[in-house]
């Protein structure tokens, strides 16, 4: 049976797309399926950011044919993990929740490692370098996930 990840941002034009590539790259296709959402439908249908797709081609990963959609009710059947990437948009994910096992389900991508924060910072209004940034986090909590999942399919 395939383990199901879904990774949600505020818009899925940057963080949560970069997270659901890297994602991807780090697990075997056949054991994980990983798709991203957003908590708001601003985007709906478009592509991730350039800036998100120039830095995960940079290290040989190709997001461009991603499209945003918005998160919605039935992820939580859906998903069997949900890693979202700041507070804010934890506790509206939390919010829609409708049963403890559905809450359980939910955590900040960055609960994952240890690098002295617990969100990974939205880089739309910055410049190259937040992406580059937020690329290094998103890929630290990924090879975590990917451990993680590897072990609930006796590969690890």
């Amino acid at each position: 049976m395939k383990t199901k990840v879904l990774m949600v941002c505020l818009g899925n034009i940057c963080r949560s797309p970069l997270a659901e590539g890297i994602l991807k790259s780090k697990v075997n296709s056949e054991d994980v399926f990983v798709d991203s959402a957003g908590t708001a439908g601003y985007h709906i249908g478009n592509p991730p950011d350039p800036r998100s797709i120039s830095v995960a081609g940079k290290y040989g990963i190709d997001i461009s044919t991603q499209k945003c959609r918005k998160f919605s009710l039935n992820d939580f059947k859906e998903f069997d993990f949900i890693y979202v990437m700041d507070q804010n948009n934890f506790m509206d994910i939390l919010s829609l929740a409708e049963s403890e096992n559905e809450k359980q389900k939910v955590s900040l991508l960055l609960n994952e490692v240890n690098l002295g924060v617990k969100e990974v910072p939205d880089p739309y209004y910055g410049g190259d370098d937040g992406f580059e940034n937020v690329f290094e986090m998103i890929d630290l909590a990924c090879e975590a996930i990917a451990t993680k999942i590897s072990h609930i399919h006796g590969r690890g």
